[in-house]
């Protein structure tokens, strides 16, 4: 399930004169069996609320006085959200004789047209009080509290996610909260202007409508709805920038594909910044430590310590918490058993919870290898919210390439990607229109065209992963091997740090060999992914051909600048 709660107003939406009718109760009931939650918002003052409608034990939570009160009817306890109204006021409303006049824990509330009397008794006496209208309801609340306040509040006791909200109402007091929603529904008697709003519209009114949009989401989930573009993530833009070609998290695993540098981890950040921006809970699987600097999220392992699952598990049942499993203290042989163990609990919680919304995979051959066997990967048929990243299509296992809907293949062998993956999953390739130039991908979505797209930029720019490149645990394919000219030796760095241990401790004849061959360059280009450093190193390569101690020196200082210094600097700093 992905729609897990749906919030309704009460007058006009759920009832029709005070009464909501049996067959609506009765839909309500049948939404609450199937392990989703409901939650009442409305105006209405509790004990009125109770003496219209005995049946309030049906909802989870009511956020009553539109946004004041927070009451769980099954606990029997209500708690305000806000401030009494201040008694002066109250005093002076009734001297101005106003009336009728409510007064209830939060709020103060009266009809048209006594609301220019309220304005001014609001202005004289120096308060801070919005006044929100409500079909001719004029109810007077502190700043900042309506009904999207309140039920924000009903969703972070309930440990619910508005992602997987759906809210229907009717009226221009319910525009609020049914924004903060997942799904916008209006029921048909709606104002025009909620209408307008709106993701959806039932075509039947009031309780009826209610009724036919619990149908819906028992029949359908999530497909019961067009995805608004608010509830999507942008990866680019096609032609002159147009159309959007956006991401839903219901929708199918993603796959983004090509060679070192060409753009995989730059498109990741920008992803995972909207994701985190837009409020989506995501969990990062991060072989490399490329994303534990990720604005929003709480990193679990370090480069000496490796994650647990439970602590894993624990984080993400907070929606508002995201997190980076960093996986860079585990041998690469010991990843995709963690990798595994910990997608068999996120698959329980996110049927529990609709949650993570997003699970963004770097270096998925490394946790999901071609090599490993189905059944020990624990993954869904199908795959919604997966972003997988790989330099190879066909190194990544065939079993996880088949719940992908969406391959975004970059770089200049976009085309060998493409057809690596079309390999892959026993697919014909489609035609090609072109090959993406830099900051663009050849996006094919399965059963569909081959499309070029630009690609979106983060907003922040990516900073170097000092501490990963100085003493993490780089895989076999990302370090450096000291080999000499007759490949007698095998000594492998695995970092920065360890490079130039190595480096200190080789013979001339094979510090050159590599020097000549520009092999420490490009590693710091390929591997590293930092242009600048491997200019530097391949400027001291040209120089220093046949002077080993200078070279050496001259390559040290241009990593120990960038990299090693500060990592030095950090482990003596006093804890």
């Amino acid at each position: 399930m992905y729609i897990l709660g749906l919030a309704t107003d009460y007058d006009g939406t759920l009832a029709h004169d005070s009464r909501v009718d049996d067959a609506t109760l009765a839909a309500m009931k049948r939404f609450k069996a199937s392990g989703r939650k409901l939650i009442l918002v409305t105006g209405r003052e509790t004990p009125d609320l109770e003496r219209v409608f005995p049946h309030l034990a049906v909802f989870d939570r009511v956020v009553a006085e539109n946004g004041g009160v927070l009451v769980d009817p099954a606990g029997g306890w209500r708690r305000p959200l806000a401030p009494p109204p201040p008694e002066r006021l109250v005093a002076a409303l009734r001297e101005k004789g106003v009336t009728p006049l409510s007064v209830g824990q939060t709020i103060v509330a009266t009809w048209e047209p006594h609301e220019e009397t309220v304005l001014r008794a609001i202005r004289d006496l120096g308060l801070e009080l919005q006044i929100i209208f409500n079909k001719g309801a004029v109810m007077v609340l502190p700043a900042g509290v309506n009904k999207a306040s309140g039920f924000a509040a009903a969703l972070d006791d309930l440990g619910l996610s508005a992602h997987n909200v759906a809210a229907v109402g009717d009226a221009e007091n319910d525009h609020a909260f049914l924004r903060a929603s997942g799904f916008a529904v209006a029921v048909a008697n709606a104002l025009p202007m909620l209408k307008a709003g709106a993701d959806l519209v039932t075509e039947a009114r009031q309780g009826a409508g209610v009724v036919e949009l619990i149908e819906a989401i028992l029949a359908r989930d999530i497909d019961a709805f067009a995805v608004p573009e608010r509830e999507r993530i942008e990866i680019g833009v096609e032609g002159e920038g147009e159309d959007r070609v956006t991401l839903s998290p219901a929708g199918g695993a993603v796959l983004i594909a090509g060679a070192s540098g060409g753009g995989k981890s730059t498109t990741a950040a920008a992803l995972a910044e909207q994701i985190v921006g837009q409020g989506f809970q995501v969990c990062v699987f991060d072989p490399e430590g490329d994303h534990v600097d990720l604005a929003g999220t709480v990193a679990l392992g370090d480069p000496q310590t490796a994650p647990r699952a439970q602590a894993v598990l624990d984080q993400l049942r907070s929606p508002d918490v995201n997190v980076v499993v960093n996986l860079l203290a585990l041998d690469a042989a010991d990843r995709p058993a963690l990798f595994s163990g910990i997608m068999a609990q996120l698959a329980v919680l996110r049927a529990e919870t609709g949650r993570p919304h997003w699970i963004l995979i770097d270096e998925a051959h490394h946790l999901l290898p071609c090599e490993r066997p189905a059944h020990a990967l624990a993954l869904p048929q199908r795959w919604p919210g997966a972003i997988l990243l790989t330099v190879d299509p066909g190194c990544v296992s065939p079993s996880a390439l088949a719940a992908v809907e969406n391959l975004f293949a970059l770089g200049a062998e976009a085309e060998s990607v493409l057809r690596a993956f079309c390999a892959a999953v026993g697919e014909a390739p489609p035609s090609v229109p072109a090959a993406p130039s830099p900051g663009q991908a050849l996006h094919w979505r399965r059963g569909g065209g081959a499309r070029l797209v630009s690609l979106r930029a983060p907003q922040k720019k990516i900073e170097r992963h000092v501490r990963k490149y100085a003493e993490g645990e780089l895989g076999p394919d990302k370090s450096f091997f000291f080999r000499g000219p007759r490949g007698a030796l095998n000594l492998r760095a695995q970092n920065l740090t360890v490079f130039l241990q190595l480096a200190e401790g080789v013979d001339d004849e094979t510090w050159l060999h590599h020097l000549r061959r520009h092999d420490y360059s490009a590693w710091a280009r390929g591997a590293i992914k930092d242009d600048a450093l491997a200019d530097e190193i391949a400027a001291a390569e040209d120089a220093g051909k046949n002077d080993a101690k200078t070279s050496r020196a001259s390559v040290k200082a241009a990593i120990e600048r960038r990299y090693t210094a500060p990592a030095v600097a950090r482990a003596r700093r006093p804890a």
